[in-house]
């Protein structure tokens, strides 16, 4: 297998596992403190509502917009390990 090649495997592995991490938290943060942990935030309060809420309807929001722009600063981190840099 050429060199190419094999930078094209590494480089699209370390994608994959980027998107699965993101995507875990993503998850974690919408369904795992949204809806299946909100029995157990009931109790904290937040802005005046309790934090389980606060994650069903803003952190939840606010998470994915963190994610974007950590997606988006890590890929470039990759490009540049893997020579693909613009």
């Amino acid at each position: 297998m050429s060199d190419h090649t094999q930078n094209q495997e590494n480089y699209w592995k370390a994608n994959v596992r980027l998107i699965f991490g993101c995507l875990i938290v993503w998850a974690f943060v919408s369904y795992g403190c949204g809806i299946l942990l909100r029995p157990l935030l009931a109790g904290i309060e937040i802005g005046g509502t309790d934090l389980g809420f606060w994650f069903a309807q803003q952190g939840s929001i606010i998470s994915f917009i963190i994610l974007v722009f950590f997606y988006a600063w890590r890929m470039n981190a990759l490009d540049k390990e893997f020579g693909l840099e613009e």
